[in-house]
């Protein structure tokens, strides 16, 4: 076995008087893929400092080969100092590093590498900062939170370069489908300690609720234990003229093992505050256009949202995501078209970039609304102090400014306020961001039992996976098209993920909105004979329309059922069966397309 390059041994740290790790330790091997997971606050990024050498332990042991090179991304880069983006990525090069791989990863994430680091983006500065810790392919990565304010297909285009690599990883990440595509091993990090499962995250959780139900029996043996010892001490001894000091002793020991065992971290509580029972109707949006500058953002897009309806949007940056929900909420009017909002329709939102939240206003005010200490939540007033507890805060942080709390606590804190508002429809634009996994299953499970309608705008698939009902898709040049299922059954019907065909032009099909143009063939593809087309391919370029119609008309029937929106709840495996038919027809329909289509090239440059 391959000496590590990197460990960290019984690593001790206190932040502010409290103990943060206790003896957390992590082995790196070469070629591995570590997932390192736990709770907000429980010390990750710190743990991932340490191991870059970016902050100093309190005791244990760091080590890594002196030969080992190490890159590592942290949260926040920090581009200051440099004039060109192209410098600040040149400078993460070592001595032997070729410098056209730095060009090269700038142009894969969307950047020339002229652009002024003080004029990018949040998403800009992510991926210029990972084309600096890519470029020099070290040995060890150390990346965290590498998805952070990237769209789709800058999410999966990293998978693939991060599969492609020889490096070892480690990887902290609240994107699920991510650990699961990229890591072999997982180490959770769960009060101020380390446990290693050497499988990927895929794994992971179903051991850790096995290691917590296994901790919390030997806590309730511990508790059980005490309560016989104590028995002894008060009953036991009635007879004798002194106690026995070594059981004494041992009560004393068992007490302040249960004591000082620190027990989990107590989960998120989320109640929605649900609003008056809306009409079956929520939106109907009818040929609905928008532009500006003469640049489409939505283009002839026709939606009916029904009670119930879970809806996912997914497009690349900039492809208009957030200008949708406004023009479907009625925030927005459209240049074209008609938008009808329903009756009883009560609206509560979560904006992408936590604007609501004025960084000077202090926590309970931001609950409150200022000059009360109670909050409403489903028709019953709760203490201020109470509802903070829900979401993971303690109460000396109540006046606390939110411009101190970290994106993880902001996260926490904005869902609080839309939960707590009366709604039947919740929009809510990246909620999973700065969000842990346990919060995330938490959400998932409030959204799947919320009464009413969810638009939601994310680029994690496997949330999408888990809430939508439809997902509606960026096509490119202002296009939207809607899907059936999730993010996974979206790629399954377009057979493709999100921007792997966004400038494809869209031609329209009988049976269906708008579908993707088959790719034209090239012409090397076509035979440079000339004559006539032989029975065979004649027989099918005249039974290829017929059958086409039939499967759009299939499809069409198949679309049908699962417009319902009680489908999915009532009956989980025949939507599942009814998706995967509609799949099957929309792959044999692009086929049969693109067989017509050669044909009749075909035929064409055959007849002169």
């Amino acid at each position: 076995m391959a000496p590590p390059l990197l460990y960290l041994q019984d690593i001790h740290l206190t932040l502010g008087g409290k103990p943060l790790l206790e003896g957390a330790d992590i082995t790196v091997a070469p070629g591995e893929r570590l997932a390192l997971v736990g709770r907000n606050g429980s010390g990750k990024s710190t743990l991932l400092r340490i191991a870059a050498g970016e902050l100093e332990k309190d005791s244990g042991t760091r080590f890594f080969q002196p030969d080992a090179t190490v890159r590592y991304l942290p949260q926040e880069p920090d581009l200051s100092g440099f004039e060109t983006v192209l410098a600040y990525v040149e400078a993460g090069l070592g001595p032997n590093d070729e410098d056209y791989r730095c060009r090269y990863l700038l142009e894969q994430l969307g950047l020339t590498g002229d652009e002024h680091p003080a004029h990018l983006s949040g998403g800009e500065q992510r991926r210029a900062a990972l084309a600096r810790v890519l470029a020099p392919e070290p040995d060890i990565l150390l990346l965290d939170e590498p998805t952070n304010h990237l769209d789709l297909p800058a999410i999966e285009w990293l998978e693939s370069e991060l599969n492609s690599l020889r490096s070892a990883l480690v990887l902290i990440s609240h994107d699920r489908r991510f650990l699961q595509t990229l890591s072999r091993a997982t180490v959770w990090l769960d009060r101020g300690k380390t446990r290693r499962l050497d499988r990927g995250f895929g794994q992971f959780e179903a051991w850790r609720d096995q290691v917590l139900e296994e901790e919390e029996l030997a806590h309730h043996k511990l508790a059980r234990q005490i309560v016989n010892e104590e028995h002894w001490v008060r009953y036991g001894v009635s007879a004798r003229r002194k106690r026995n000091m070594g059981r004494m002793a041992r009560l004393g020991d068992l007490r302040k093992e249960y004591r000082e065992a620190r027990r989990v971290v107590g989960d998120v509580k989320m109640t929605v505050t649900e609003g008056k029972l809306s009409g079956k109707l929520v939106i109907e949006a009818e040929r609905i256009s928008k532009s500006y500058e003469d640049r489409p953002i939505v283009r002839d897009f026709s939606i009916r949202v029904l009670r119930g309806d879970r809806i996912g949007i997914v497009g690349q940056n900039g492809a208009g995501k957030t200008t949708l929900i406004n023009l479907l909420t009625g925030k927005l009017e459209p240049d074209e078209g008609t938008i009808r909002i329903g009756a009883n329709v009560e609206l509560a939102s979560l904006d992408q970039k936590r604007m609501s939240l004025h960084p000077d206003t202090i926590l309970r005010d931001a609950l409150t609304g200022g000059g009360s200490d109670f909050v409403d939540v489903n028709g019953e007033r709760k203490h201020v102090i109470g509802y903070m507890k829900d979401f993971l805060f303690t109460p000396d942080q109540a006046r606390t400014p939110v411009g101190k709390l970290s994106g993880g606590e902001r996260g926490r804190l904005t869902l609080a306020r839309a939960l707590a508002l009366p709604s039947n429809l919740m929009v809510l634009d990246e909620p999973t961001n700065d969000l842990d996994l346990e919060t995330l299953d938490l959400l998932q499970e409030m959204l799947t039992d919320y009464p009413g309608t969810v638009i939601v705008v994310s680029h994690d698939r496997d949330f999408l996976d888990r809430v939508s009902t439809s997902v509606i898709v960026s096509e490119g040049d202002g296009r939207w098209q809607e899907y059936a299922g999730g993010y996974s059954d979206m790629v399954s019907q377009r057979g493709q993920g999100v921007g792997s065909g966004a400038s494809r032009k869209m031609i329209p099909q009988k049976g269906a909105e708008m579908r993707p143009a088959p790719a034209a063939p090239t012409p090397a593809a076509a035979p440079a004979r000339k004559g006539k087309l032989s029975f065979k391919q004649k027989h099918a370029l005249e039974t290829l329309p017929a059958r086409m119609a039939d499967l759009q008309e299939q499809m069409a029937k198949l679309q049908k059922r699962l417009d319902d929106p009680e489908l999915y709840a009532k009956d989980q495996v025949t939507f599942a069966r009814i998706s995967a038919a509609f799949a099957q027809a929309g792959k044999e329909l692009a086929q049969a397309e693109e067989q017509w289509l050669e044909l009749e090239m075909l035929r064409e440059q055959l007849e002169g």
